[in-house]
């Protein structure tokens, strides 16, 4: 009989780096917000590393979720075919949030990512307290438009 093998010998999960304020204030999506509202972001979210070919938000679900891209690049598809692919410091997710609609497509990690997930409570919630958030998310979903 062999012994089956152990699942632990790599090691501790991966521990991601969580960003601060200064590490991330650069990003286009803060601009115009304080410290305080960009670590109000931070506080929200959950940051999680998605391997490539993993797919976040699918087409024609419910809106749930969001994610702020750290790093990495997200293939955005429509009935399967790509239609747009965005990178680090973008929102996805954000506009079937802002519609109330159904996702209109799926966002797959072209390459390996981390992001700030973020649930449709903690954006709705963000977006009351923070007059800057909620302008950088319409501005972003009417950015996006027809790409989620």
């Amino acid at each position: 009989m062999t012994k089956p093998p152990d699942l632990r010998s790599d090691g501790p999960p991966k521990r991601l780096n969580i960003p601060s304020v200064d590490s991330v204030r650069s990003l286009a999506v803060f601009e115009g917000l304080a410290d305080a509202d960009i670590q109000a972001v931070l506080d929200a979210g959950t940051f999680v590393s998605v391997p490539a070919g993993w797919s976040l938000i699918w087409e024609k679900t419910p809106a749930d979720k969001a994610y702020l891209l750290l790093a990495g690049e997200v293939s955005i598809q429509h009935d399967g075919q790509e239609i747009a692919r965005v990178g680090s410091g973008q929102l996805i997710g954000e506009t079937a949030i802002v519609t109330h609609h159904l996702r209109n497509a799926t966002v797959v990690a072209f390459t390996d990512i981390e992001a700030l997930h973020l649930t449709r409570e903690a954006v709705e919630r963000l977006a009351a307290e923070s007059p800057a958030f909620k302008h950088t998310l319409e501005d972003s979903a009417a950015h996006h438009g027809g790409e989620e």
